[in-house]
């Protein structure tokens, strides 16, 4: 006798009514919210058994593209050494462990810029292992890892962790000198920790029943007294983090919303004096300081945009940051984007054409020089700043990719501009960059904007629309997707797929104004920008719509729902992982997690009928109607507190009722996992070659062998 195979799921209608601004709404899911309800963890691994079955065909695919990641990835490998006192800091990790390791190993000396170089498999002399993530690992079905910070002294480690993937974090106090695992365990925290700088105080942040950063407190290590609230941030639009300048000089507070934000400052030698605010907070007003020294005297380089959409650099003196005077002037074209702040130099980021640049500014006594922008000689790629942990450091680590070049770090000379290669990630196996190529092009959206849309195939790729395709898509909260490199990928390119990424509005790769005109009552020109990309792949031979595959994760999840309901014949199948498909539910209860710092982005339809309305009009759940949908595979994790599993569940469950659909529509739940997935590197593959796998089967690859195998 063999198993009984599993039967469609339905899940059962019980209908609840909601009511704002005249609407009523009846849901007959959202029952599913209810994670202790026996009914619905029944359902979730029903939909889980049923994925399985479905999708039992590609096993052997699945194990074939878990061996092509593994066998390409470097598995026992360790980062580039980076300096900071009297140590160099780096992690390592070890074939056959999900997890890195911690460490570092002493200078030779105080001239010693040279990071140490080991052959594969082998450590550095003196290495002191600091955290091995393996062991504290053990007996969980998860671990991620939140603080890792080290005391001014060398001797203290504050590290965090997360065993259930909600995102609620313990820390603990390790003596490094000795291995002593102190008494002070911190429970219930976000992520991060900073130490005062005589490091008898340990400053961190706790989040509300919303799971919103917003207090801040002070830990006094080994103290018997009561952890003290330094700061508590009471307006439900905005998060509060805590950390230190580059200059370890002050202990640093910042409070944002998406659109708003505040900077405090305190002295990191007066742990326990008030801190003092830079700019009092304006809405509208965004701003991040750096602390800066220029002729002997302390300044603040202030980034904002204040009268300048895309942002200004400008500095102040620290007894007064409102004298400011303008270092780089606001501009249409260049974002400004960050500042970072060392002894001899001001590094800017920012973007231009939809890709990211760097420029040096020198400090010299009083002046400021002038931007000068590092060349990379190349149409598509990344850069950006590297670890760099010193304050006035002999180089500055910067680091670049595309989406053919693996990540290289460099450490550049400021004084000459020499750049001296440090790293490029191994790709094991006869990787060649040359064998692929990566092409730009602009597309015209419904409205005339230009689209920029990313290309990357392997050379060869045939032009007459017979190439499998995948494009992605996010296009939320003024983030952008910039070129990256991908092992995992390269199993799709090697099986002549095409790869696309569709920078839409929302994101921030065009600037301010591309994010603004994506967002609130703006935001159906994400959607629409996606579908154009997505035809323009047609329309130029790169692919075919029944050969086209779309994915999106989180907000980028809520894409892929809204344009499988706009144009369901532009794709043969939509992967749509942790997805924000319930938005309009979700928006409207301020007692869910992150709702109401949500309302910047996606506008207020408790309080607002406009806003009310025009949601509606986009809401994936909200808008399932019975018309031939692509394939659907959506992805879910039980603790995720960012998007709740209870969105995809719902999305499927009304799939599912309204189309008649059965294999077409997968819902695919990590039981013991949150918003990132499953944790662990091994993990995490075989998660994506299951991804995979679906992908190339959707997209209508029946020989899934790689073109060099």
């Amino acid at each position: 006798m063999t198993d009984a195979r599993p039967a469609v799921p339905h899940a059962p209608r019980r209908p609840q009514e909601r009511t704002h601004h005249g609407d009523t709404v009846v849901d007959a899911y959202d029952w599913l919210r209810d994670k202790e309800d026996p009914a619905t963890i029944a359902y979730l691994e029903a939909e889980n058994a049923w994925a399985e079955d479905t999708t039992a065909h590609l096993a052997d695919l699945r194990e074939q593209l878990f061996t092509e990641i593994k066998d390409r990835t470097l598995e026992t490998d360790m980062s580039v050494p980076l300096r900071h006192d009297r140590w160099w800091y780096y992690t390592r990790t070890v074939e056959g462990s999900q997890y890195s390791i911690r460490c570092r190993a002493p200078l030779a000396g105080p001239d010693d810029w040279e990071p140490p170089a080991v052959a594969p498999g082998t450590v550095p002399a003196g290495e002191e292992v600091l955290l091995d993530a393996n062991a504290e690992a053990e007996g969980h079905d998860f671990f991620s890892l939140g603080a890792f910070s080290i005391s001014d002294d060398g001797d203290l480690l504050a590290w965090s962790a997360d065993t259930a993937g909600d995102e609620r974090y313990t820390i603990r106090i390790r003596r490094l000198s000795t291995g002593e695992e102190l008494a002070d365990t911190i429970t219930d925290t976000a992520p991060g920790a900073t130490w005062s700088a005589d490091g008898r105080y340990l400053f961190y942040v706790t989040v509300d029943d919303a799971w919103r950063p917003h207090r801040v407190w002070r830990h006094e290590v080994g103290g018997d007294a009561e952890d003290v609230l330094v700061f508590e941030e009471p307006d439900e639009r905005f998060f509060v983090g805590v950390g230190r300048s580059s200059s370890e000089r002050f202990l640093v507070i910042a409070v944002g919303s998406k659109v708003t934000s505040e900077v405090r400052l305190l002295d990191a030698q007066d742990p326990t004096g008030e801190f003092a605010v830079v700019w009092p907070r304006r809405e509208g007003v965004d701003y991040s300081v750096e602390h800066v020294v220029a002729g002997g005297r302390d300044h603040l380089a202030i980034l904002h945009n204040d009268g300048a959409v895309n942002f200004e650099l400008a500095i102040a003196p620290l007894e007064d940051p409102t004298a400011t005077r303008v270092l780089v002037p606001g501009s249409d074209e260049v974002r400004l984007e960050a500042v970072d702040a060392f002894a001899r130099h001001l590094v800017l980021s920012y973007r231009r054409d939809a890709t990211t640049r760097l420029a040096l500014m020198p400090i010299d006594g009083d002046a400021i020089g002038e931007p000068r922008e590092l060349d990379f000689d190349a149409e598509l790629f990344t850069c950006g700043l590297g670890g760099n942990a010193e304050w006035d450091p002999r180089y500055l680590r910067i680091g670049y990719t595309s989406y053919v070049e693996p990540a290289t770090i460099w450490d550049l000379d400021p004084a000459t501009g020499e750049r001296i290669l440090r790293r490029r990630a191994p790709v094991l196996g006869d990787f060649d960059p040359a064998d692929y190529e990566q092409h730009r092009a602009w597309v015209r959206a419904d409205d005339g904007a230009l689209v920029p849309l990313s290309i990357v195939c392997r050379r060869g790729t045939p032009r007459d629309g017979s190439a499998p395709g995948l494009i992605y898509g996010y296009g939320s909260y003024e983030i952008s997707l910039d070129p990256d490199f991908s092992i995992s990928r390269l199993s799709l390119l090697d099986r002549g797929f095409v790869y696309a990424v569709a920078h839409v509005r929302g994101g921030g790769e065009m600037g301010r104004r591309w994010y603004d005109d994506g967002k609130q009552l703006a935001k159906r020109n994400t959607f629409t920008d996606f579908i154009a990309c997505a035809r323009h792949l047609v329309a130029e031979g790169w692919t075919s719509a029944d050969r086209l595959v779309a994915e999106g994760g989180s907000a980028g999840g809520l894409l892929m729902g809204a344009v499988a309901n706009l144009a369901p014949d532009a794709f043969a199948g939509i992967f749509a992982d942790v997805p924000f498909v319930d938005p309009l539910t979700s928006i409207l209860d301020p007692s869910l997690p992150l709702t109401v710092i949500e309302w910047d982005e996606w506008g207020d339809p408790l309080h607002d009928p406009d806003v009310y309305a025009y949601m509606k009009g986009y809401a994936p759940y909200e808008n399932v109607t019975d018309q031939q949908y692509p394939r659907i595979l959506a992805a879910t994790s039980l603790n995720d507190t960012r998007v709740l599993y209870v969105e995809p569940a719902k999305w499927v469950a009304r799939l599912r009722e309204v189309t008649g659909a059965e294999r077409e529509v997968l819902l695919r739940t990590e039981m013991s996992a949150g918003h990132g997935g499953v944790s662990g590197r091994y993990a995490a593959w075989r998660q994506r070659a299951w991804e995979l796998a679906w992908i190339i089967d959707t997209a209508g690859v029946t020989d899934a062998k790689p073109r060099n195998s």
